[in-house]
C-alpha cells in the first residue's frame, strides 16, 4: 500500500466526517448564539434554558439530515471494501 493512497483514504475520511457533522454543529451553535442573546437581553440566567432548545434542535436535524448522514457514511463504506483489494496490493 502506498503512502499516497493512505493518505487520500484519510483525507476522504475527514472529509465526510467534516460534512456529516457541520449541519448538527452549525445548527446547534445557531440556537445557541439566539437563545443567548435573549438570556442576555432578559437577564435570565438559567442554564437549562439554553440546554433544551439545542436538545431538540440536534434532534430535528438528526431526523432531518439522518438518511444523507447514513448514505454518505455507507457510500464510503461501501467504496472502501470494494478497492480493499486495490488498497492492499
Amino acid at each position: 500500500m502506498d503512502q499516497s493512497v493512505v493518505m487520500d483514504v484519510a483525507q476522504r475520511a475527514i472529509s465526510i466526517t467534516v460534512m456529516i457533522s457541520a449541519p448538527i454543529l452549525g445548527l446547534g451553535l445557531l440556537v445557541g448564539l439566539i437563545v443567548s442573546i435573549i438570556q442576555a437581553t432578559t437577564q435570565i440566567q438559567e442554564a437549562t434554558l439554553s440546554f433544551i432548545p439545542k436538545l431538540i434542535t440536534i434532534f430535528l436535524t438528526l431526523i432531518i439530515f439522518g438518511p444523507w448522514m447514513g448514505n454518505m457514511i455507507a457510500e464510503f463504506t461501501i467504496n472502501l471494501f470494494e478497492n480493499l483489494y486495490t488498497y492492499i496490493r
